[in-house]
Order: structure tokens, then C-alpha cells, then sequence
């Protein structure tokens, strides 16, 4: 019986490990291959998930086993409880359901087997799946629960401390406050003076900073943030927004928000009303004093532009679409009074590459499809007149499948010998593992290799029947896209053809007379 091992640890095992407890997915894993050899069970792989997510969508390894077990590689699934497969909501829990029991797949534990053909079986694990979910929820409550007490308490619950504090465990007491960080604090002092004092100029005036220049004279002085990263006018807009640096505690600022979207769970964090957000004294000293924070709050409501409400419009065509080739960010609009063309940029200040015009990036863009396009209609027409793939590349890809079937039954021939040996006592169980996960690996290789090669096959025989009908639909969205103006819609249409492009340029057009002497790498979503 071929069966796979899923491992996952929960909140409780993460808080007892803390305390000095075995590490988790090693003891369960043991227990488990222990179960294995005594039932004579095959293991063909082991996941292990180093997260707790409430979700399948946030257990990147639990999507991977799904998608095995809906394959059928596995007669069963070894797990040390089953509260483990499935604590999320109900969706997950059918999710989970179905795919073993249209499987077949078992589900095996130390406690009881699962057969999903069961009448019996079925309900029980369903039953096991909602009160596990129930108990999830409870817990969870509690959780909140706590967390918003300590708060109001001063004390801070974040994982990870605000720029300019360290976090320090409460002596006496659980919970955690902070403290400031030496160096850092003087830079979030150093943020606040130059936005609302002013930096001092050569005739001794002070000239006040904004967020995007306080950002470019940190790089320029190779501060670091805290991730090592480069410095943000975003960055700078949080520190000087945060209440955290005059002694406060904020909660529910930026509460998640769950949404079903194309029947997608997607999960928001937007800006709360005032009215929602809790402010309380924290346990921590303050670094900036309330006058300077209120006067950079002040500032930052003054210089902000109103943003659009209700009948909003994307003006960019290129939103989401263009990245910059230096630092991977999206490229933002920049428009400009006086009927000065909108410009492309990369939102960082400190990144290298240059701006262009975007109506000069929107010119280059379309011709780059056109010139793509014209490619895949020759190829096209060749294929017309000639459309048997060369045999002798056929012959050759039909060898090495053979090749590769003669490998892997090599393969699962030796990882068969395994169990011998480990009933024979000659592996124990740890070195049974490791000749186990080796064997499995390089079978797994080989099996890739070998459906890729089959998928090549396939594509070479197929290609002028997926080529063709994609062709005209490239062409009627270049012919829709001259005949709009409306900045959404175009950036509909590209949406349709390209996952991104990337844009490269080096040299400021003050220095030449070549305003689009730019780089664009397109990224299609066609064969290539």
C-alpha cells in the first residue's frame, strides 16, 4: 500500500516548543513511521508544513498533497491526527472531504483508519473536521480576546517591533513591551525634525522636507531600514503617522477583511475609521514628544491630495502591467500640469532608473506585440505548408520517454527493496527515512522529466492547432486598443496578453536627444 506522510504543526505545538518541548513534525514523524512499518506500508513521500495557517490558500504544502491525492498516487494519506488535514471553514473541510473520498484515499492515524468509501468512516471524519473547527474558532476567541486585554493594559502584542524599538518580555508578568533602540530612535527623531523643523540651507534658512525627499536623503546616507532594504515615501508616512513614537498603543487600525472574489478567498487590510481604531497609553517611553507629532499630522493633512470617491478611474494604462527592471516594483503614473505629457517612473526615489514619457512606453509596447505578433503569423504560415513535426526530433523524444520509464521502475524496484531491508533489520527506522526521501526525490525528478518531455511531444503535434486561434485574438486586441481612449479599458486589453513587462533605462534624456532609448522586456501569456 503506497502512502504519503503530512506533518503540520499547530498553534499549541509552536507555544510548547517555546517552553523547551520536543520539536513537533520530528516526534510526530517518528511516531508515524513507526506506524508505517508496522502496518508494511510503502512510503512514497513525507510533507511537512512548517506553518500554522487557518486556510488551505495560506498551507502552500497542504495544496501540494491535495493536488497528489486528486492524482491518486497515494492508496492513503498517514496524518497524526486529522484536525491536522482541515481546521478551516467549511469550504476547506469539503474541500478536503471530496478529494479523499473521490480519491480513495484512506486516511490513516495512530488512532483510526479512514476509509471515505465508508458510509461510516465518512461521517466521522466529517464529524472530526467540524468539531475541530469548532474547537479552532473557540480557541481563536480566546486568543483575541487576550490580545485585546493586553492591550488596553499598554502592553504590545505585534510579533514584530515598530522602527525605532526593540520588543522586551515584561518581567513578572506575561506579554511584551518596548524599548527604544539607540540607534534607530535618533533616526525617527532625525524623520521628524526634517519634516517638521526643516533641514538647514546655506543661507541659513530651514527648508522642510517631505516624505519622498526625507526618503532620498536617508539612502543617499545609507541608513538602513530595518530589512536592510531601501527607504520609501510610503516607509516615512507610516513612522510620522504612527502613535506608537509619542507612547501609545494602536489596535484595529488595519483590521483583515475577508472577501470571495471569482469565488477566491482574498484578505484586505483597509484603513479603519477613527471611530474603530482603539488608542491607548503603552507601557513603553515615547521618542518624539506630542506637540512634534501633532504638527507632522498637521503637515501630512495638509500636503495630501484629496483622493477620488465614488466615480474613481484608473488613468494609468499600464497599472499593474510594467515593472521596473531595477528593484521589481510596479512603475507608477506621474502626470504633470500644463499639458506636459504623464510620465512613467519607478515610485522609489533612490532607484536608478530613469522616467519616460508614457505615451513614448505605450508606443514601444505596441509595437513589441505587433513585431511579436507578425513572428507567430509566419511561423504560422510555415507551419501551414508544413504541418508534420520533423520526425527525426519525434523519434528522439520518443527514446529518451522510453529511457526514462526504464529508470523509474529501476527506481521504485529499490525503494520495494527498502522495506525489505527494514523488515529484515538491517535499515532502522531513520536510515530507512533518509534512503526513502533520496529514492523518492530522484523519482520524482525522473518523473518530471518525463512528463515534460511528453508535454513537449504533445505541444510539438499540437502546435499549429493551439497557435492558430490565438493569433487573431492578439490582433483584434492591438485593433481594440487604437480604437480607446479610456486608460481602464486599454489596460484591460493588455491584461489579456501580457503577465508583465519590464523596463530598463539608464540614461536621463537631459544627456542625449533620445527620449525613448529605454529597454522593455515583454512578458506574454501565449505559447512561445
Amino acid at each position: 500500500m503506497d502512502v504519503a506522510i503530512y506533518l503540520r504543526k499547530s498553534r499549541n505545538d509552536i507555544e510548547a516548543e517555546l517552553k523547551g518541548e520536543e520539536e513537533t513534525l520530528k516526534r510526530h514523524e517518528k511516531v508515524l513511521l513507526e506506524l508505517a512499518n508496522k502496518l508494511n506500508l510503502n512510503i512514497l513521500h513525507i510533507y511537512k508544513e512548517i506553518v500554522s495557517g487557518e486556510s488551505i490558500a495560506s498551507r502552500p504544502v497542504m495544496q501540494e498533497l491535495i493536488s497528489d491525492v486528486e492524482k491518486g498516487l497515494f492508496d492513503g494519506v498517514l496524518v497524526i491526527e486529522i484536525e491536522r488535514l482541515a481546521r478551516g471553514d467549511t469550504m476547506d473541510q469539503g474541500i478536503v472531504a471530496q478529494t479523499f473520498k473521490y480519491s480513495n484515499t484512506k486516511i490513516i492515524t495512530p488512532i483510526k483508519t479512514y476509509d471515505p468509501q465508508n458510509e461510516f468512516d465518512e461521517e466521522y471524519f466529517e464529524f472530526g473536521l467540524f468539531m475541530s473547527r469548532r474547537e479552532y474558532k473557540t480557541i481563536n476567541r480566546r486568543l483575541q480576546s487576550g490580545r485585546l486585554a493586553s492591550v488596553k493594559e499598554g502592553k504590545y502584542v505585534g510579533n514584530i517591533p515598530p522602527y525605532g524599538y526593540v520588543r522586551k518580555s515584561l518581567e513578572g508578568e506575561k506579554g511584551y513591551t518596548l524599548e527604544p533602540h539607540t540607534e534607530q530612535a535618533d533616526i525617527v527623531k532625525f524623520i521628524y525634525k526634517l519634516y517638521t523643523v526643516g533641514e538647514l540651507q546655506e543661507d541659513n534658512t530651514l527648508k522642510t522636507l517631505g516624505a519622498s525627499l526625507i526618503a532620498k536623503k536617508l539612502n543617499d546616507l545609507n541608513i538602513p531600514t530595518v530589512k536592510g532594504g531601501v527607504w520609501t515615501p510610503p516607509t516615512i508616512r507610516g513612522i510620522l503617522s504612527n502613535p506608537v513614537y509619542i507612547g501609545k498603543i494602536r489596535w484595529n487600525s488595519r483590521a483583515q477583511v475577508k472577501k470571495l472574489v471569482d469565488g477566491k478567498m482574498i484578505k484586505e487590510r483597509p484603513r479603519a475609521n477613527d471611530n474603530d481604531i482603539l488608542l491607548v497609553d503603552g507601557l513603553h517611553p515615547a521618542i518624539i514628544d506630542e506637540e512634534s507629532f501633532k504638527l507632522a499630522r498637521k503637515i501630512s493633512k495638509k500636503n495630501t491630495i484629496p483622493r477620488l470617491t465614488g466615480n474613481k478611474s484608473l488613468k494609468n494604462p499600464f497599472s499593474g502591467i510594467v515593472a521596473c527592471g531595477f528593484c521589481g516594483r510596479k512603475m507608477i503614473r506621474r502626470p504633470y500640469k500644463n499639458n506636459y505629457p504623464d510620465i512613467l517612473m519607478c515610485s522609489i526615489p533612490s532607484c536608478p532608473n530613469v522616467s519616460s514619457a508614457l505615451h513614448l512606453v505605450e508606443e514601444k509596447i505596441l509595437q513589441a506585440l505587433q513585431t511579436w505578433l507578425n513572428k507567430y503569423y509566419l511561423e504560422f504560415n510555415l507551419n501551414e505548408s508544413n504541418n508534420k513535426p520533423t520526425d527525426m526530433q519525434t523519434d528522439l523524444l520518443r527514446k529518451s520517454i522510453v529511457k526514462l520509464t526504464i529508470q523509474i521502475e529501476r527506481i521504485q524496484n529499490q525503494i520495494s527493496n527498502l522495506h525489505d531491508l527494514l523488515e529484515l533489520g538491517v535499515y532502522n527506522i531513520e536510515v530507512f527515512a533518509d534512503r526513502s526521501k533520496v529514492l523518492n526525490k530522484r523519482l520524482k525528478i525522473l518523473e518530471n522529466d518525463k512528463k515534460y518531455i511528453q508535454e513537449k511531444m504533445t505541444r510539438n503535434e499540437n502546435k499549429n492547432k493551439t497557435t492558430g486561434p490565438l493569433v487573431p485574438k492578439v490582433q483584434k486586441i492591438l485593433e481594440a486598443y487604437h480604437y480607446t481612449k479610456d486608460p481602464a479599458i486599454k489596460n484591460k486589453l493588455l491584461n489579456e496578453v501580457l503577465d508583465k513587462v519590464v523596463y530598463i533605462k539608464t540614461i536621463s534624456g537631459r544627456w542625449h536627444t533620445k527620449p525613448d532609448d529605454f529597454n522593455l522586456k515583454l512578458y506574454p501569456k501565449l505559447p512561445k
